[in-house]
């Protein structure tokens, strides 16, 4: 059922400080059928997706709120730092990037699942998507490199995988999915933007990711998808 159908309720965006995290916490909250819009970041919030008792605090006081979430988006995500950037070869894997790769884009979301996904309704439509990327599509993988990137990606989509299972015994209606942004002008894709690749805005790449959510169905849930709406393979 389209988004301005459903009645107003509340978004939740993680990750609300990065620049996709920020333009779709932005639109999200122009939209009508949204009456509030919680943002949430490790800069502005101290929100570390590694310290669980944290994450756990944040779930309770927000549910103490008492109105539903309808819309869940995941938009933290870790590719390098001053210390660590992809590799291109096995000689380059050390333990310690693979280990902070998969803290952030593994643990960390799959830790957002177990304490928020509670509080989301159990009846009606709701969305609890987390931001991929189709380099951890391992069907589509002819490049190699960059393995603890994609070795971290790869296991949050199954993490997507396995919770949209158990979140349709919980919530029937309830939709659980990979999306995969494109390539998003960010700070975190800088330093791998080539001149003929397709970057785009922010404000876009949030425009058709919202849009890609408002055409999901509970059929698609546990799915990955790419920001035009076409099924990725795992």
């Amino acid at each position: 059922m389209p988004a301005e159908e459903q009645p107003a309720a509340r978004a939740l965006v993680f990750g609300a400080s990065g620049a996709i995290g920020g333009a779709l916490a932005d639109a999200l909250a122009e939209r009508r059928d949204i009456a509030d819009v919680v943002r949430l970041s490790r800069r502005d919030d101290a929100l570390d997706l590694t310290d669980e008792a944290a994450l756990r605090a944040v779930a309770a006081r927000l549910s103490d709120d008492g109105d539903p979430f309808r819309i869940m988006i995941d938009a933290t995500g870790f590719l390098h730092d001053g210390d660590n950037t992809p590799e291109k070869a096995l000689r380059q894997i050390t333990s310690a990037h693979m280990a902070k790769s998969f803290a952030i884009n593994t643990i960390g979301p799959a830790l957002l699942f177990k304490n928020f996904v509670p509080l989301l309704p159990r009846t009606g439509r709701a969305v609890f998507a987390t931001l991929s990327a189709k380099v951890g599509s391992i069907g589509d993988n002819k490049l190699g490199g960059w393995f603890s990137y994609r070795a971290s990606k790869a296991a949050l989509n199954q993490i997507v995988r396995t919770a949209a299972i158990e979140l349709k015994r919980r919530s029937p209606e309830a939709i659980c999915v990979s999306l995969h942004p494109g390539t998003v002008a960010s700070p975190l894709s800088a330093p791998f933007a080539k001149t003929n690749l397709d970057v785009s805005p922010p404000t876009k790449a949030a425009a058709q990711l919202l849009a890609v959510i408002d055409g999901l169905t509970p059929r698609d849930s546990g799915q990955f998808f790419d920001y035009r709406g076409a099924r990725l393979p795992w």
